[in-house]
């Protein structure tokens, strides 16, 4: 299902890609604070579906909870 169905969403999903094409990595609380994303999976579900190749790693943080970091494949 892509979700770049309007112009706030595909912004999002710009925003993401330049952050991850720029070496960076995401996780959720950095996406809601600088991009004001609260669903993180769904711009890197539509990255996906347009061909790029995002990386995800699963971190346990200390309180013993667990998020997903995403990274992009930079040539």
């Amino acid at each position: 299902m892509n979700t770049l169905n309007n112009e706030n969403t595909h912004s999002q999903c710009a925003k993401m890609f330049n952050h991850l094409q720029s070496g960076k990595t995401i996780n959720p609380l950095p996406a809601l604070n600088k991009y004001d994303c609260f669903r993180l999976g769904a711009p890197i579900y539509d990255l996906k579906q347009i061909g790029f190749s995002i990386d995800k790693r699963m971190i346990t943080a200390k309180n013993g909870k667990k998020y997903a970091e995403y990274s992009m494949r930079v040539n």
